[in-house]
């Protein structure tokens, strides 16, 4: 109770404070009591003191009490010549400016409640400061976006120290607005730029930071429909150039996983990304896969030109391929890639002979998928199928074919043949040896659409096997069993009984 009757005693006094200082321009002195209790470290009376500092300012900025145009140093006016309204709005503006310097310190407040109204105090101002701008208009009908207001926001959700992704959730309502999603992605590429600027290490916090904060901006779809805007119009630019900053592992996959379908459609250069997604395509493992999408891209719309990329994605044909997350998109994207009726018969035969290979070791599940794949590779490319048929062809002691050759064009995967797929027709899984056996008749010209198996799990095929119907009963024993204990005149049977 006492603390509740000091804290109410408290916001009666700053309310007197503030009736004195919006009355009179001679109790102007009084704004640095209002000031101190943000220093304050109750967390009830910190609160208070930012609504009757939102009410000043508020009030000030509306009524033209502030300076406008680039301050000046406050010695400097206060030792000058001019007139003493020209020093108050002076002196009053850094005060402002030193109000919203401590709201941004706020939001690294112990206090959640202090944080989310440091937040919507400063969001606040950001409008009232469009309205009643501080910065002198190049010309008649030009608008600023109050930056540096902005940016204190922005500097203060992206800690380094603490995860700010429930205060970051709080943003999201002011994210609608095409302009703060502007400038959201301005004020944090600068600071991610400064921040690591000569930094061998980046905080992980900071970096989820920035992810979440950028993951919240999401960009229009389609073009047309009325804009909206908190505080004026601007154009969306290409602020995830922040990407080409080390990141770490964790984040890189994030960043890759969104980046065909958040980023790049949405950027006016998405050429300023090659750098990016070529340096991640050259990392190897999940990193590689994920950068495919992104590669795919900017080789088919933006004719990136990348000397090694089919050596790049013969080399990513592993055994864990087939179990890795990304399984359904890599064998996509892989699949769009060697649709070119145009790439030489060598480098086709290299990727059908290496998925052959892994296939001997694959899952099930795997197979299903695959062998359809590299069927259709024949196809398409029927300078391939001596991999199946060679007529003529000279006896073989040993496979040419190298696998542990990176460069495709070096495997001697056409002079080989694909001896893989008749062992996968000895497969204990009927459905598989029933794929491996299509080689054995004459392909047909259209291709098997391999979109619904992409994705096919293994308790996807146990479900498929156990709903198949039987035509008939399978014959198990020629003698039926009689009782517990076997056939009749079975030894067991004459020596043991169930009573």
């Amino acid at each position: 109770m006492e603390r509740g009757r000091g804290t109410g005693g408290a916001g009666r006094t700053l309310g007197r404070l503030l009736e004195a200082v919006l009355a009179s321009r001679s109790q102007a002195n009084a704004v640095f009591d209002i000031l101190a209790a943000l220093q304050s470290e109750d967390a009830e009376e910190v609160q208070e003191a930012v609504r009757i500092c939102s009410r000043l300012f508020g009030a000030l900025l509306e009524r033209g009490e502030l300076f406008v145009g680039r301050l000046p140093s406050e010695e400097a006016v206060m030792a000058g010549s001019q007139g003493a309204i020209h020093k108050y709005k002076v002196w009053m503006r850094h005060r402002y400016h030193s109000w919203c310097r401590r709201l941004g310190e706020l939001l690294a407040h112990p206090s959640f409640q202090v944080q989310e109204l440091a937040l919507g105090t400063l969001m606040k101002f950001v409008q009232l400061e469009g309205s009643h701008p501080l910065e002198k208009p190049k010309w008649e009908g030009h608008y600023l976006f109050p930056q540096e207001l902005f940016k204190l926001v922005v500097e203060g959700l992206l800690s380094l120290e603490e995860d700010r992704a429930l205060l970051l959730s709080q943003l999201q309502n002011y994210l609608e607005y095409d302009d703060i999603r502007y400038h959201v992605m301005q004020a944090a590429s600068v600071t991610v730029a400064r921040v690591t600027d000569g930094q061998a290490e980046v905080p992980l916090a900071f970096w989820n930071n920035a992810f979440t904060l950028l993951s919240c901006v999401s960009l229009p779809r389609q073009e047309g429909g009325a804009p909206r805007f908190f505080v004026k119009h601007a154009e969306l630019s290409d602020k995830w150039k922040v990407a080409h900053l080390k990141l770490p592992i964790s984040l890189y996959k994030k960043v890759l996983v969104i980046m065909h379908d958040a980023i790049l459609p949405h950027l006016a250069q998405p050429t300023l990304l090659m750098d990016f997604l070529t340096s991640a395509y050259d990392v190897g493992g999940a990193i590689s896969l994920l950068a495919l999408n992104g590669l795919f891209i900017l080789i088919h719309q933006h004719n990136l030109e990348y000397p090694d990329f089919y050596q790049k994605l013969y080399s990513l044909l592993e055994p864990s391929v087939f179990h890795v997350k990304y399984r359904a998109r890599f064998f996509h994207l892989a699949d769009l890639f060697l649709s070119s009726s145009h790439l030489p018969a060598y480098l086709v035969a290299a990727f059908a002979k290496r998925l052959a290979r892994l296939a001997l070791t694959a899952p099930p599940e795997a197979l299903l998928m695959v062998l359809p794949f590299i069927c259709n590779l024949l196809r398409r490319h029927p300078a391939c199928r001596v991999l199946v048929h060679r007529p003529g062809g000279p006896e073989l002691d040993a496979d040419p074919y190298d696998p542990g050759e990176q460069d495709p064009a070096k495997s001697r995967a056409l002079e080989s043949s694909l001896w893989e797929l008749q062992a996968l027709q000895k497969h204990y899984h009927p459905e598989v040896s029933k794929a491996a056996s299509v080689i054995n008749q004459a392909l047909c010209v259209p291709e098997v659409s391999i979109a619904p198996l992409l994705e096919l799990t293994p308790y996807e095929v146990f479900e498929r096997d156990l709903k198949k119907k039987v035509p008939e009963p399978v014959p198990l024993e020629f003698i039926p069993a009689v009782g517990l204990l076997g056939r009749r005149e079975d030894l067991c049977a004459q020596y043991f009984s169930i009573s």
